[in-house]
């Protein structure tokens, strides 16, 4: 089974000049804590709530700060194509929860999640991935 056939198809990003206060309510609005960040269609990094709290409001960073002031730059991503049992291995190896999911020319199309994998794609799989992430 292939990655896109278990994925959230509509991601919604941020873009690195928008606040952490906007990118707060993004997040809110669609209820997760995470998101990508894009510009002139790529992905330049990833942002989470603990992002936010950790890197942002700890380090006295106001709700006006940029998003690329906090964001994770360095960007784990997935193939659309590729097998849900290999994604979930390298969630696992790189202990995260959601990935984004790009095309073959790097443009984002999803996000996979630990829970997609649990209920759409391979249970096992993402026990061993939540096994890795929680070690």
């Amino acid at each position: 089974m292939q990655v896109r056939e278990i994925m959230s198809q509509h991601a919604v990003t941020a873009t690195p000049q928008q606040t952490i206060g906007e990118a707060a309510e993004i997040m809110q609005r669609v209820g997760t804590g995470f998101i990508p960040v894009g510009e002139n269609d790529r992905l330049v990094g990833t942002l989470t709530d603990r992002d936010i709290v950790v890197n942002g409001i700890a380090q006295g960073r106001s709700a006006d700060s940029a998003v690329t002031e906090v964001m994770s730059p360095d960007v784990l991503y997935c193939y659309e194509d590729q097998e849900v049992a290999e994604v979930a291995r390298n969630m696992g190896a790189q202990q995260v929860r959601r990935m984004p999911v790009v095309d073959r020319d790097k443009r984002l199309v999803g996000i996979v999640s630990l829970g997609d994998l649990s209920r759409n794609g391979d249970p096992s799989a993402a026990g061993a991935a939540l096994e890795e992430i929680s070690a």
